[in-house]
């Protein structure tokens, strides 16, 4: 992740959920109260670099980690669903913008329970990359007809879509 990435700096910045290990006073306004406090168990929506950092956190060597990290919804399982049957129907782009980056710095943070969620984003990510890397393959030598496999382009997250420029450089280059 680069220091001047627009893609990571959204990414730092999407929210995903939360649970407070402990009381916390007068941080209401994290939750839409301000002037109170977070109560324990309770859900809350905190950006990925705050939950990144509270995640880590413990008060002592044996305490919790002040947070605990819940999946977000884009990483459900309707969405995981969806994914196991077909990755290349599923608009990642409509989930969130930097899929894949996200994933993956939410699921480094979840260790052991994101494994199953990390091996079908992964397998996913193996389908939708033929099949870009097809897709840039015949329309720049003719073989796709205008607006065969659109829809398919315009689910492509940010990271897809910087592959399917560069397959497309890739193959013109070829030609």
């Amino acid at each position: 992740m680069s220091y001047y990435s627009i893609d990571a700096i959204l990414t730092d910045a999407q929210k995903i959920p939360c649970t407070f290990s402990l009381p916390i006073p007068h941080l209401g306004h994290l939750d839409d109260n301000p002037g109170g406090d977070i109560p324990v168990h309770v859900p809350i929506q905190l950006p990925l670099y705050l939950a990144t950092l509270l995640a880590i956190q413990r008060l002592s060597p044996t305490a919790p980690p002040l947070v605990s990290i819940d999946l977000p919804d884009s990483l459900g399982p309707r969405v995981l669903n969806a994914l196991k049957a077909d990755p290349r129907t599923v608009n990642l782009r409509g989930l969130e913008r930097g899929f894949y980056e996200g994933a993956g710095r939410v699921l480094e943070l979840l260790e052991d329970e994101g494994e199953g969620v990390g091996e079908c984003v992964g397998e996913a990510f193996k389908i939708r990359a033929a099949e870009i890397a097809d897709h840039a393959r015949n329309t720049s030598r003719g073989g796709m007809a205008g607006g065969e496999g659109e829809g398919f382009l315009r689910g492509l997250e940010e990271w897809e879509r910087q592959c399917e420029f560069q397959y497309s450089l890739g193959v013109e280059a070829e030609v």
